[in-house]
């Protein structure tokens, strides 16, 4: 173990902030480590919308799921895929560009990750909190539209940044065993591992500091696949042209 390792471990999703404002330039020095993650053949296609305004910080917040923090917390970012810039500088090259490949819809979710998730350790390193905002895919179309998105980008997630008001426990992951895989893709104990697993969660969920419930693991997985979770979202894509062809 080393500090960088502890802080990647002991990650906890922060709901409550402090109204303590970030220090001058501290954002941009976050987004600066979060330019610094991996991104494939360097397209860097991830731009980031600081959300100020609080009028529409109130917007997003009711088409986002009504999560009251991103009204209240010092920072909220909108992070977004972004095929345009490459689009337009593959094209002042002299081609005529293929758009709308699934490959290219791909790369650019899979750099937003890569970016947000350096900018969230890279809070967290200085004493900051942070939560992703899913639900912002709740709405995707119209708050592309608040926030001027052409085509070629869409939303991805938000994330609240603050100085933390609360103090959470970690959330327990899977067990290693059933992540890492050696040489094969092997289940066949899955099935008991997730089973103490969910004893495990179940625990967590009564016994936390805030909201408690009577839940595990697996029946947190039931509504992701007991019906059509953002059945908008393929229309949409199309839409900002990521056709998946």
């Amino acid at each position: 173990m080393n500090p960088t390792i502890e802080l990647l471990t002991s990650h906890r999703s922060i709901r409550k902030f402090t109204s303590e404002s970030l220090p001058p330039n501290l954002l941009e020095t976050l987004v600066k480590a979060g330019q610094g993650a991996s991104t494939s053949n360097h397209v860097q296609a991830c731009s980031v919308i600081r959300v100020s305004d609080a009028a529409n910080r109130e917007t997003i917040m009711a088409l986002a799921g009504n999560q009251p923090y991103i009204s209240t917390a010092p920072e909220f970012l909108v992070f977004c895929a972004d095929m345009k810039r490459n689009v337009d500088a593959a094209e002042r090259t002299g081609i005529e560009a293929t758009r709308g490949m699934t490959e290219q819809l791909l790369v650019s979710t899979v750099d937003v990750a890569l970016f947000a998730q350096n900018v969230a350790v890279a809070a967290e390193s200085v004493g900051l909190g942070i939560v992703y905002i899913g639900g912002i895919r709740n709405n995707p179309a119209p708050i592309s539209e608040l926030l001027k998105l052409p085509e070629h980008v869409y939303p991805v997630f938000g994330m609240c940044i603050g100085y933390p008001d609360q103090q959470p426990e970690v959330k327990p992951r899977l067990p290693l065993t059933t992540v890492l895989k050696q040489d094969y893709y092997n289940s066949e104990d899955d099935e008991a591992i997730i089973n103490r697993y969910d004893q495990d969660m179940s625990d967590y969920y009564l016994h936390r500091s805030g909201a408690a419930k009577d839940s595990n693991w697996s029946k947190g997985m039931a509504p992701m696949f007991s019906g059509k979770l953002r059945p908008h979202m393929r229309e949409f894509l199309i839409s900002k042209g990521f056709e998946m062809k």
